[in-house]
């Protein structure tokens, strides 16, 4: 299993990077389960999650409990993911001030 975790702070009404790019595990290289979690420091942080340009969540807010994602309670999605697929994770602010966010993505290898 390769679990790939990242924690931003996103600016006021403002889109971020995708958070997955560059980090080990972006690209499958196996049939795989994917568990989804993100979590906020404040309420009005909306995520989107894709893989390989079909999107899974798409704009979804996410809780505000200030810490990392917890599996089960913060998985938003578990699609699979197949060898070359690549893993994508933004975040949008609704608010006018920063808020922290929080990601952890899953990759259980199938088989």
């Amino acid at each position: 299993m390769n679990t790939l975790t990242d924690r931003i702070s996103v600016a006021a009404n403002a889109k971020s990077t995708n958070r997955l790019s560059g980090k080990h595990g972006e690209f499958i290289t196996r049939p795989s389960a994917i568990k989804a979690g993100f979590s906020a420091a404040a309420v009005g942080l909306n995520v989107s999650f894709g893989i390989t340009g079909v999107i899974v969540i798409d704009d979804q807010e996410v809780n505000a409990q200030n810490r990392m994602p917890i599996d089960p309670e913060d998985i938003l999605a578990t699609p699979a993911a197949l060898p070359g697929d690549q893993l994508a994770a933004y975040f949008r602010n609704t608010t006018g001030a920063a808020i922290v966010a929080f990601l952890m993505i899953k990759v259980i290898p199938l088989g």
